[in-house]
């Protein structure tokens, strides 16, 4: 579990439920906290840019080989 300092307290942001904190409680809290949504944004950004790169690099690769090919029969 992560603990950091939070205004001069150490927090604990996922402690187990106490017998004060119920359940419910518990899951609001961890609805609500934000610190991991930052690397499931940059997650999807990535999986984003993959495809496009992949995708360009293939249509690229195509038109590449059929260009080579077509010089290398008018040459030879």
């Amino acid at each position: 579990m992560g603990r950091w300092l939070a205004g001069g307290k150490i927090r604990v942001p996922f402690a187990a439920p106490s017998r004060r904190t119920t359940v419910r409680q518990f899951f609001q809290k961890l609805w609500q906290d934000e610190h991991g949504q930052d690397i499931a944004e940059y997650a999807v950004m990535l999986a984003v840019i993959l495809v496009i790169v992949i995708g360009t690099v293939r249509l690229i690769g195509t038109n590449a080989n059929t260009i080579f090919s077509q010089v290398g029969s008018a040459i030879g």
